[in-house]
């Protein structure tokens, strides 16, 4: 079955930056999206950023726009989200998701439901 396994998060300044991996298995994901979540307490899990891993074309939120860059490794399964700049609004849980592309506009609406597989998720906290 799919499997994803976050790793990276941590205590960081302000200003100071974060690199997240999540190493994806269980099946090919030539046909997948993979995007990264993340919740803070007492709110929604909101989406930040996500890839297709067959064209590596990638989206943003615009709140992280501009900081935030996702990228994958086809070779070694992976997906890494490389977070620069960070604000004390940025601190939450980050998850990592997996989903299959079935209509063109899967990756327009950036909707939880769209993702099956879910990582554990990694914590990240900015300290200002």
């Amino acid at each position: 079955q799919v499997q994803l396994v976050e790793s990276g998060g941590g205590l960081v300044q302000a200003g100071g930056s974060l690199r997240l991996s999540c190493a994806a298995s269980g099946r090919t994901f030539g046909s997948y999206a993979m995007g990264w979540f993340r919740q803070a307490p007492g709110k929604e899990r909101e989406f930040v950023a996500a890839i297709r891993w067959s064209s590596a074309t990638t989206y943003y939120a615009d709140s992280v726009k501009g900081r935030f860059t996702i990228s994958r490794d086809n070779a070694k399964n992976t997906v890494y989200l490389q977070m620069n700049s960070l604000k004390p609004e940025d601190t939450a849980a980050y998850y990592c998701a997996a989903g299959e592309i079935r209509d063109i506009g899967f990756l327009l609406r950036h909707r939880r439901d769209d993702y099956a597989y879910w990582g554990q998720g990694t914590q990240v906290t900015v300290s200002s």
